[in-house]
């Protein structure tokens, strides 16, 4: 059965390891194996990644399949560097949002999802933005199945590889 759950102080260490894997195996087969190592090394250090649990305005959430830990997401409610194309106001940003690799199309995606909207919604805020590559196809269908419409599109740099994330946003109910 699957639960979506705040990860806690605790949680720091799996949340820094999921995110890790998860990205890379989200991201490794379309991009070169230099540019992922460039990228994990600069930005995705496991101690700087068991830091940001205890950020102001960070909430992390881990879904759970029984005792195993099968996806996580961050929302980030003051991001640095807002984007011109998402609205002005009361905004959140879905900053990562991740299942493990044989856990995806198992129901993980929107039992995050539900959980997410359901919570952003509660804390008052009006809309929800995230970025995702523009070439990751089954990522950007989840997200328009779940209301989201690309609004603009900013630079992504992977390792030295420059990269276009589109930026999407929907209301909150």
């Amino acid at each position: 059965m699957l639960e979506v759950r705040k990860a806690l102080p605790e949680d720091a260490s799996l949340i820094a390891t999921l995110t890790r894997d998860t990205f890379y195996d989200s991201f490794a087969a379309d991009n070169t194996a230099e540019d992922m190592e460039l990228y994990l090394a600069e930005h995705l250090q496991p101690e700087a990644l068991e830091k940001e649990i205890f950020l102001p305005g960070n909430h992390f959430f881990i879904a759970w399949d029984g005792q195993r830990p099968v996806g996580y997401l961050r929302l980030r409610e003051r991001p640095e560097g807002h984007p011109d194309c998402i609205p002005a106001g009361n905004s959140i940003e879905l900053a990562r949002f991740y299942a493990i690799a044989d856990s995806i199309g198992k129901g993980v995606g929107k039992a995050m999802m539900s959980h997410l909207l359901e919570f952003a919604s509660g804390l008052g805020f009006e809309r929800i933005w995230l970025g995702v590559w523009e070439h990751n196809q089954r990522a950007i269908g989840f997200y328009q199945k779940w209301g989201f419409e690309k609004v603009g599109s900013h630079p992504f740099m992977l390792g030295r590889d420059l990269q276009t994330d589109w930026l999407m946003t929907r209301e909150l109910p």
